[in-house]
């Protein structure tokens, strides 16, 4: 980061900060006489969803695609628009060379629709000012692993919007206006930046409700620690030892033992199980009975598990080993089962997620944690907390319930999942801890709402960060896209937790 772009990111940071936003001459003049002639690409699999993936199977993007062009043509009158769609490189390259021999592209908006299609990557490479848009519960985990790679390589030429409103994206698209005013890429990326702060709410400094939480000294959890297992199914090669984090030993276990253990559960006690989700459930909707009692089955599987190898938790390859045939029924609802009793069931072999789940349950005694696909909406100050698997006794074992829903699982609309109304009003400290790092990755947020969205994962927790939610962008790349979120502020004893493990704290926001 050179000098120039140093103080102008800094500028508009402590601009920002302070609530007040400094003008740059350039800003609020008149638009060029010229139109400018943008493109904008959006990144998909294609207009209309056939794999399981964000949004979901079926999804039709062509409604949104078109709400957008028009919105953008009518609101900016000094702009061309040119749409594309690319799948991926191979066609962003086409349309960058196509672009480069006509010579007639100002800049680009890059409209990242599906999570993983490495669009925005080429484009930046033309040096034009680029414009990077999240699809939000569609888009959102390459969105913020990628916006992040930016910001750490303090790319010069990409601003981007983090909106669930189109009207910060067409003030962010005016933002285009600046280089054809004489300004510079890293100009127009400042002014992306002053556009999305302006768009931000202030922070709410509520506390939230009282929440005493009761957690074990950190030399007493270190000890516990060293006493717990978590089972990592993840394929039919992996068996044995498989290291640990913070004291927590982790396992491999092949698909083939789980699937062993589901076909020997009681099938008197698959529907005993099946019928007490179904009893407590707000709704089941778009799930057959034979899916539910499959689904106890494999809870039952889970449960003799934790049992035979003497551990607490497990993290189960569930979309690898129900796609490849390895497995017969989604884990999702046995997970919540385990939650909600105390235990941990740990989505996408995610194993240091898993261990994380391990780390906060014992450290607060009991309370359990939530694995989540996180998305962040900037015109709510908002950090969504989003999968198809969630508890619902945010509190312990012994504490309240909240009501939850049986749903099928949503990027294919099979399976059973649920949808947990989790509680608002609570403080929730989300982390990861990360054993070749020996840090613990850290950031606070008030629960505010549950989101109903039918795109992406069922259970949609929203809570405001605590802190600075433009850092919040920062981490991604790094981390990946995981969080494990507990209810309570827990910064304290996680701070006290590193200090006597001699780990680091890492608060991204």
């Amino acid at each position: 980061m050179n000098r120039r772009n140093f103080l102008t990111r800094a500028g508009t940071a402590a601009a920002g900060a302070l609530g007040v936003l400094a003008a740059p001459a350039w800003l609020g003049a008149a638009e060029p006489k010229e139109k400018m002639r943008i493109r904008i690409v959006y990144a998909l699999h294609g207009e209309k969803q056939t794999g399981p993936d964000w949004p979901n199977k079926g999804f039709d993007f062509r409604p949104h695609m078109d709400r957008v062009n028009a919105m953008l043509a009518k609101e900016c009158k000094g702009f061309e628009f040119v749409s594309s769609m690319a799948t991926g490189e191979e066609q962003a390259k086409k349309l960058l060379e196509q672009d480069k021999a006509a010579g007639n592209i100002d800049g680009y908006v890059v409209y990242q629709m599906n999570c993983w299609n490495r669009v925005v990557q080429t484009l930046a490479t033309s040096g034009k000012p680029v414009l990077y848009a999240d699809f939000q519960f569609g888009g959102s985990g390459g969105f913020l692993v990628y916006t992040a790679a930016f910001r750490r390589s303090a790319a010069p030429n990409v601003g981007f919007v983090a909106s669930s409103k189109l009207k910060h994206l067409v003030e962010a698209v005016k933002c285009f206006q600046v280089v054809k005013q004489g300004g510079s890429a890293s100009d127009f990326v400042a002014a992306t930046a002053q556009a999305r702060l302006k768009g931000t709410p202030g922070a709410d400094r509520s506390a939230g409700k009282t929440d005493p939480v009761q957690c074990l000294s950190a030399n007493e959890c270190l000890r516990r620690l060293k006493e717990t297992k978590i089972l990592a199914v993840k394929d039919d090669k992996s068996s044995g030892p498989a290291g640990e984090v913070m004291g927590v030993k982790v396992e491999h276990l092949p698909f083939a033992e789980l699937n062993e253990a589901w076909k020997q559960a009681d099938k008197d006690e698959s529907r005993a199980v099946a019928d007490r989700w179904v009893k407590a459930a707000k709704k089941v909707e778009g799930v057959s009975r034979e899916t539910l009692e499959t689904s106890a089955a494999m809870y039952l599987a889970e449960r003799a598990l934790l049992k035979k190898h003497g551990a607490m938790g497990i993290t189960i390859n569930c979309l690898g080993g129900f796609y490849g045939g390895h497995i017969h029924a989604y884990p999702c609802l046995g997970f919540y089962q385990l939650n909600t009793d105390g235990l941990i069931g740990g989505c996408e072999c995610d194993v240091r997620s898993a261990a994380t789940m391990v780390i906060g349950t014992t450290l607060t005694q009991g309370r359990p944690g939530y694995i989540s696909d996180p998305v962040i909406d900037t015109s709510k100050r908002q950090i969504i907390y989003a999968h198809c698997v969630a508890h619902n006794k945010a509190f312990g074992p012994a504490g309240k319930t909240n009501p939850y829903e049986i749903l099928t699982h949503s990027e294919d609309r099979q399976g059973a999942s649920i949808r947990s109304h989790l509680p608002t009003g609570y403080m929730t400290t989300s982390l990861e801890f990360d054993q070749g790092r020996k840090e613990v990755l850290f950031h606070r947020a008030l629960a505010v709402a549950n989101d109903p969205d039918d795109r992406a994962c069922r259970t949609k927790l929203c809570a405001e960060p605590v802190g600075d939610l433009e850092k919040l962008f920062g981490m991604w790349d790094q981390w990946s896209w995981h969080r494990v979120t507990f209810y309570g502020d827990l910064k304290e004893p996680v701070y006290a937790l590193a200090d006597a493990a001699g780990w680091k704290v890492v608060e991204e926001a």
